[in-house]
């Protein structure tokens, strides 16, 4: 989803004032806030394709999914920022503010033109800092397509996938999941997948 620059610079109280009055759900970095543009129909799909599993696959247990409307706070990076994460999983049982999440163990973002350039650096950056989070799934919203980052023995490793048959298991959660199953409904999977030119 794209973000539009507003030109007013905010404290953090100010920020979730105004955020709860908002239409419109708004970013915030160290005093600046951005306008969120609406998700695609495709965007909407794979979040919920996802969502659907780990809501189902995590049912009993202490984690929590939410999906695109509650804010992540980081400050491990010395600004205060707020985003909204497409996906976000938490399991702490201390994490428990009524507006946003500090410590979750799973982020998943869908790669649209607007901000795949920010997910793929801004934001791999600044989640990679959080000590609870132990993956990071980047989702392709227009080919199948997946990148994973996963922290192990506290390095961080990546792998990409776009095999539609391909098994991803989702660190923190222990749910393994195809990206077919990511992308049904898309109508993505009628479409040969991008191999780079290779065969």
């Amino acid at each position: 989803m794209s973000a539009q620059l507003q030109p007013h610079r905010l404290s953090v109280a100010d920020y979730l004032a105004f955020e709860e009055r908002s239409e419109i759900k708004h970013e915030y970095i160290n005093g600046e806030i951005y306008a969120m543009a609406g998700a695609s129909v495709r965007h909407n799909r794979v979040t919920l394709n996802l969502a659907s599993r780990l809501i189902g696959h995590l049912r009993g247990s202490p984690c929590e999914v939410f999906v695109a409307d509650v804010k992540l706070h980081l400050q491990e990076i010395g600004v205060e920022i707020f985003y909204y994460p497409d996906l976000m999983v938490c399991c702490d049982p201390n994490d428990r503010d009524p507006y946003y999440r500090t410590r979750p163990c799973l982020l998943v973002e869908v790669l649209s033109g607007g901000t795949a350039r920010i997910d793929q650096r801004e934001k791999l950056f600044a989640y990679a800092r959080l000590d609870s989070l132990q993956g990071y799934l980047l989702l392709e919203q227009d080919r199948i397509g997946a990148t994973l980052h996963w922290r192990e023995n506290g390095d961080w490793h990546r792998a990409e996938f776009n095999d539609p048959h391909a098994a991803l298991t989702l660190p923190c959660t222990g749910l393994t999941v195809t990206l077919a199953e990511l992308y049904e409904g898309t109508g993505l999977l009628e479409t040969p997948p991008d191999t780079g030119g290779q065969r």
